[in-house]
Order: structure tokens, then sequence, then C-alpha cells
């Protein structure tokens, strides 16, 4: 983990949204680790983050210094395809509300979590920050991407008009421990190593893996992203969207062999072609990251896995019970 400044941490109330989530717990996690005065960490049960008012009134009862806003409505190709509407609006009202109300409040500073998935389908790789705007995004993922996006638009709108203090980051896919297994949202890695551990637990010969495995992704463990999302809090004050990765591609099929091999399944892999890949290839340029605030990605990607999966096996009910 990067060097972070205790007296910027020690003064500061925090405000993480989504804080009960993968990506929030990890965050919550370094905040605490950073002695942050104040980190208060309300839930979508205490307000929804959907209705401007209940907006108004979170920022009205905590007060904060810092905002960091990591509630999201998310899923893999399934769930995308599934509910793109609710992916769209739920995402768009939450983002759009957020960093309104901060503006209005003058909060000093925001931070605004979006996703790789607002970038083009044909992207040149490695993604470049300057590339998001030379297309549509993947199908499958365009109605979360875009609304995602649109807060970064708003964000650059506000910070002309207003002088507000908000950042954009885009972290690449995320993994490790504490991720959701539960089919109905789970991402790549969650699902195949939950098909992987079933698979070798029943006795079965084979496994189904949607798509052709010649897609790509580039995967960033999720303390590496705390880390990164951190840090930038602390350290940086710019418009200019932000990429958060591991510079490291990796094709699907061997994402599957490493994990088959990790877990100790010894069947064939099927690959069903019916099933989309979704973007083709996805690996970013992470280097304004580095030069920007000093992050660079430090988990070995096997190790990662080899925590996801052990983490996975010791609290399959917890990492099966989350639906959302």
């Amino acid at each position: 983990m990067s060097q972070w400044d205790p007296a910027f941490w020690s003064s500061r109330r925090v405000l993480v949204t989504g804080a009960s989530g993968f990506l929030g717990r990890a965050v919550v996690d370094g905040l605490a680790r950073r002695g942050a005065a104040t980190v208060v960490t309300p839930s979508s049960a205490d307000h929804d983050l959907r209705l401007l008012d209940e907006v108004e009134a979170m920022f009205a009862e905590h007060r904060p210094d810092l905002v960091i806003h990591l509630a999201a409505r998310v899923g893999g190709i399934g769930a995308n395809m599934a509910r793109p509407a609710d992916l769209y609006l739920d995402n768009l009202l939450m983002g759009t509300y957020v960093l309104d109300v901060a503006r209005r409040t003058e909060t000093p500073k925001t931070v605004m979590v979006g996703t790789i998935c607002s970038y083009p389908k044909i992207t040149p790789v490695p993604f470049r920050e300057d590339s998001l705007w030379q297309g549509y995004p993947e199908e499958t993922n365009a109605p979360y991407g875009i609304a995602k996006l649109a807060q970064l638009v708003q964000l650059q709108a506000n910070r002309e008009q207003y002088g507000q203090h908000a950042i954009y980051l885009m972290p690449t896919n995320l993994y490790g421990p504490r991720d959701k297994f539960n089919a109905a949202v789970s991402h790549v890695i969650p699902a195949l190593i939950k098909k992987a551990v079933e698979a070798t637990e029943a006795g079965d010969d084979h496994i189904e893996v949607w798509g052709t495995g010649s897609a790509s992704r580039e995967f960033l463990y999720v303390d590496d992203a705390a880390d990164g999302i951190l840090l930038a809090a602390e350290r940086y004050d710019d418009g200019d969207p932000v990429n958060l990765g591991s510079d490291s591609e990796l094709a699907i099929k061997e994402l599957v062999e490493i994990i088959v091999d990790l877990v100790g399944f010894t069947g064939e892999i099927r690959w069903d072609t019916s099933k989309p890949d979704g973007q083709p290839r996805r690996g970013v340029d992470a280097s304004r990251a580095q030069d920007r605030f000093g992050f660079r990605a430090s988990t070995p990607f096997e190790d990662g896995l080899r925590r996801t999966i052990d983490w996975y096996l010791a609290h399959r009910d917890e990492a099966e019970a989350r639906d959302r």
C-alpha cells in the first residue's frame, strides 16, 4: 500500500456511499488504517440515493468534508442483459443527486467512481482516458456505462461553472475477498471460481463457460483499488478522468485455466459460444494515476486469486447470499 499523509486524514469527516459493498468495505478498511477522524457509512435503508430529498437529508445529517461515492447497482453480462433499464436509471439518479447536493452544500471534495464499462466497444488497447468519447460502449455494458459517464460530464460542468472540487476515477475489473458470488449478479472471476469449486465437489467431468474465451480483461485487486481511490482523494484535484488499473491484460481463456488450476478442477472446459463475450478487449493505461497521484497496483494476480478462493471457501453462505 502507498504511503499517506496522516495529517490529511486526521482532520477529515468522510462519508462513503455504498460502504457495505465489495469495494466500499475495502475503502472503509483503508480509511481506518489512515486514521480518518470520522467515517460515516449510511446504507440504502438509511437513505435511498435515488431520491433527491433522501440525498439532501443525508448531507444535512452528516455534513461531510469528503464524499466517496461508491453506491451503484451492478452485475455481470447476464444482469446487464436482464435489467438494463434498472442499471441505467438507478446509477444515473444516485450519481447525479450525490454530486449536485455536494455542490449545493459546498462539500469540500467529492470522489466519483465510474467504470471501465464506459469506454467504447472498440477502443485501442491500452485504454487511455482520451478515448472515452470515441465511440459507443459495448452493448451489454452501455446503459450502466453511460449512466456513470454522465457524472463525468456533470462534474466537469460543475467545476467550470461553480468551482466544485470533485474528481472522477475509473477502476478496471475488480476482484478479491468479499466479492459477490451470487450467480444473478457475479462478475467473471467469482462466477468462474464458484463454478469450478462446485464442479470439483460434485465430481463433474466438465464445466461450461460463456463465450469463446478470446475476450480479454484487466483485473485489479480490490485493496489496490481502494488504495488508489484514497490516494486520489488525498492528492488529486483535477477534472480529468483517471484510470485505475494493474497494467496486465489477460485473455478469458487464460483466466479460466489459472482458476481451475488453483481450485484443482481437472475436467473439460466447454465454451458456450451462443453466449456473448462482452467487450472484445479490455486493458487500461494506468500511467495517469501514477503520474498525478502516485498510484501503482501492487498485488500479484495469482496471489490475489488465491486469497479470493480461500475467502470464498471459508465464507460461502455470505458470498452467495448477496444478490445486488
